[in-house]
């Protein structure tokens, strides 16, 4: 397949299929997969009644405690939110008190913990528990989006003003909080940008959060209530068995594209440092890893407000929808996607971002 097929192909979404054409021909069988003790398997992953115990529950004492000022329009949960996946995700935790927990993986391998609250309408409370806590802390800004400067978004706002678009404009109104993350952790992205090629999101996230709570270990520090994982390292991703692939509703292909990046997954850490055409382009050597997977990843650990994910499903309808003609609905392709974003170059993750929330 050519990078021009690759990118004109019609991937899956979040509403039926979820992912990039990268993983193969979809199986639209519509049978869910087979996954014993799926029902014990979620349960452990945590629910709302887990998340909700775990605020009444005592951590133990953070290695490293920090408050970081914000902006007093920002919002924590829209802007951090957009790592988690979906509300079972065993390594983002939401709970009774506001609080986010993230179990992460930092790129030199290290287990972490954190815990994010609003503290005051102007300031953020981090605590950070594990071996990669000074990692954590040290990169926490660009985590929370401040890096997404105030010129950036002025010039994303202009933009918007400019095209006299009501719908866009009230986007960016109603999202004025929301701010263009940067976790710098390209694994903890890749893996489930892969496993969400071509198949419905509620069977992606299910496999996801079996494999992590299988493989995985407990987030250091994290209240046992809170049933906070950190996913598994790219070594140990490698070493699942396939028979537990099957059962957990991954075909051969996802877990050959996770397994091979797997083996270069300290190369892909390094995309972080690069430019960002230079960074897809690496990202997008491994195979089974394709332009709607690596736009997956260069938005959330790369802070790219470009990325924009060519092939969804949903997105060009979504875009084209706002910014289109209805009379040429028939039309509405990536093509035509790209077309009505080009006037938001630099800015194009920003503008798909905001519709689709």
């Amino acid at each position: 397949m050519t990078e021009s097929d690759d990118i004109r192909a019609v991937w899956a979404a979040r509403k039926g299929r979820s992912g990039g054409a990268e993983s193969g021909a979809y199986r639209g069988s519509g049978r869910r997969p087979f996954v014993p003790n799926a029902r014990s398997a979620s349960s452990s992953s945590g629910n709302g009644a887990a998340e909700a115990a775990g605020a009444t529950e005592s951590a133990a004492e953070p290695d490293i405690r920090v408050t970081l000022p914000v902006d007093p329009v920002y919002d924590l949960s829209a802007s951090v939110g957009t790592l988690r996946r979906g509300a079972g995700d065993p390594t983002f935790r939401r709970a009774a008190d506001g609080a986010l927990w993230l179990g992460c993986r930092t790129p030199a391998g290290d287990p972490g913990t954190l815990r994010l609250r609003r503290a005051t309408p102007e300031t953020v409370d981090a605590e950070a528990w594990g071996p990669g806590a000074a990692w954590l802390v040290k990169t926490l800004p660009d985590l929370l989006g401040l890096g997404d400067t105030e010129q950036a978004r002025a010039e994303f706002a202009e933009l918007v003003v400019a095209s006299g678009n009501r719908q866009l404009i009230d986007a960016v109104r109603r999202n004025a909080g929301f701010r263009v993350i940067r976790s710098g952790r390209v694994w903890d992205s890749m893996v489930p940008a892969v496993l969400e090629q071509r198949v419905t999101v509620q069977e992606a996230r299910r496999a996801y959060q079996i494999l992590v709570a299988r493989y995985g270990i407990p987030a250091p520090g994290a209240p046992a209530g809170v049933r906070l994982h950190v996913s598994p390292s790219p070594r140990e991703w490698a070493m699942i068995p396939s028979w537990a692939w099957v059962r957990a509703g991954v075909d051969g292909k996802r877990s050959r594209a996770v397994v091979g990046a797997s083996r270069v997954a300290s190369r892909l850490e390094e995309t972080v440092g690069m430019e960002r055409d230079e960074a897809a382009r690496r990202l997008r050597t491994v195979p089974g890893v394709g332009v709607w997977t690596a736009a997956e990843v260069m938005h959330r650990a790369h802070g790219d407000a470009d990325a924009i994910s060519v092939g969804d499903l949903h997105l060009p309808r979504i875009v084209c929808g706002v910014l289109g003609d209805p009379a040429t609905a028939t039309h509405w392709d990536d093509d035509r996607m790209l077309e009505l974003l080009e006037p938001y170059r630099g800015h194009r993750y920003r503008v798909s971002a905001l519709l689709y929330r």
